[in-house]
């Protein structure tokens, strides 16, 4: 399964703490990111994943195309609801594409849990 992995700034650190206490499902997945939440995931799991842009600088647009052309699977992303995001037009241009296509979209820890526990069955 192809998935993408997204964090606001705020919520990085979670992310990487939710990607490495499930560190045995991920690793049996194609992995994208935004560059920089994907940079430190690289760091602290040691995972490939293929790096897209930076969020502010087009990786949400990038991963929304991959989104448009069905070629990815799942996003996990990890908004900070209570800061204005200087790209928040990409974030929910983004979110529409992945709800018009049908991809599953956690936006915070607890659906993320269920699709991890989906994964393991």
């Amino acid at each position: 399964m192809k998935i993408a992995l997204i964090a606001h700034d705020k919520k990085k650190a979670d992310m990487v703490a939710f990607v490495k206490e499930h560190l045995n499902i991920f690793s049996t997945h194609e992995l994208y990111a935004t560059g920089t939440t994907g940079s430190m995931l690289v760091k602290y799991t040691g995972l490939s994943i293929h790096l897209k842009k930076s969020g502010p600088l087009g990786g949400d647009q990038e991963i929304g195309s991959m989104v448009a052309n069905q070629l990815i699977d799942m996003i996990i992303f990890f908004r900070d609801p209570l800061t204005a995001q200087p790209h928040e037009p990409d974030v929910s241009a983004l979110l529409r594409l992945s709800d018009h296509y049908e991809i599953p979209l956690a936006t915070n820890r607890s659906t993320a849990d269920l699709f991890i526990s989906a994964l393991e069955k």
